[in-house]
């Protein structure tokens, strides 16, 4: 497959937002300016842009607990998502539903979900709603390691398959369900073949690899949109923080952390390739990395000096209009 410099940027510039977001997320929660739990990216930041990139705004996904990279693939603005996660006037959903419930319909981000598993059967509704409307989109839905284990994701899976829709179910199997290691909780050990077996295309690919996820994606992708039905996705990838920030990580194995950072980065394995392979320097990426340094810390300042919402506010954004 032949691949552009311009796509090529965008994706590390989308990688390297998620990465410099959760590093400076990862301070403000150890400092104790942002309320609530924060679930980290850090590792799993190729699946994201891999997955999104083959998307367009009008494509639909659904997220985990663990979205914030899942809305900066999509193309979320990371001001936006600041006020948000900062519970501030301007956020994505007005300040009322943090980092979990963090969504941008604007951009076909359906929202994190604090429920286990919570993201497919919105995300098939969103691709049943495609293909009834015939708009030629799709739908993709980011599904745990853990959440493969949920009666919600074998009815999503069937469901799919049975009215063909145009459906992606992206797993993230990123090692732990919450504490608890595949080793254990995975019967079968390969999610892929479960979601073969209902009736569907399924692979399994090395998620610290852009290009394994994007093509992998875009093949899914492409299907759905010539109305040959759903497809499956497992990205393996390591996530190198606890399950939330703060966990103490006692179910992993001590320099397990270490080697992840040594062999599995996505984006050191990204710069290698696009820097061997393609018109891209080194100094183009760095350039990319020190404006969104700059960015990000901007918005950071912004979204703590900004307004609460108010309390008259409070019985606004319960209820939508269709």
């Amino acid at each position: 497959m032949s691949y552009d410099p311009m796509l090529l940027l965008e994706a590390y510039r989308r990688m390297r937002s998620i990465r410099e977001f959760e590093e400076r997320m990862r301070r403000e929660v150890q400092a104790g300016t942002v309320p609530g739990f924060v679930h980290l990216y850090f590792g799993q930041e190729a699946v994201a842009v891999g997955a999104c990139m083959n998307l367009r705004d009008s494509d639909y996904i659904g997220s985990t607990h663990r979205g914030h990279g899942h809305c900066i693939a999509k193309g979320c603005d990371i001001g936006e998502m600041l006020l948000e996660i900062y519970c501030k006037q301007g956020g994505l959903c007005n300040g009322k539903g943090g980092s979990m419930h963090i969504a941008d319909l604007r951009k076909g981000m359906l929202g994190a979900n604090a429920i286990v598993g919570g993201a497919p059967p919105i995300a098939v509704g969103a691709a049943l709603t495609q293909k009834t409307l015939g708009t030629g989109g799709v739908a993709l839905a980011f599904i745990g390691d853990g959440a493969s284990n949920q009666g919600t994701v074998a009815e999503s899976l069937n469901f799919s398959a049975v009215l063909k829709l145009p459906m992606i179910f992206m797993y993230e199997n990123n090692g732990y369900s919450e504490f608890t290691g595949t080793g254990y909780h995975l019967g079968g050990a390969d999610i892929a073949n479960r979601a073969a077996a209902f009736g569907m295309p399924a692979e399994k690919v090395d998620g610290v690899d852009f290009f394994a996820v994007y093509d992998a994606v875009g093949r899914a992708v492409e299907r759905a949109r010539r109305g040959e039905g759903p497809s499956a996705v497992e990205a393996v990838a390591m996530r190198w923080y606890g399950h939330f920030e703060g966990d103490m990580q006692k179910y992993r194995e001590s320099k397990e952390v270490d080697r992840l950072r040594k062999t599995a980065d996505p984006l050191v394995r990204f710069e290698e390739r696009v820097t061997r392979d393609f018109d891209i320097s080194a100094e183009e990426l760095r350039e990319i990395d020190e404006e969104l340094t700059e960015l990000v810390e901007e918005s950071v300042a912004v979204a703590k000096a900004a307004p609460k919402p108010i309390p008259a506010a409070l019985h606004a954004d319960v209820y939508g209009s269709y």
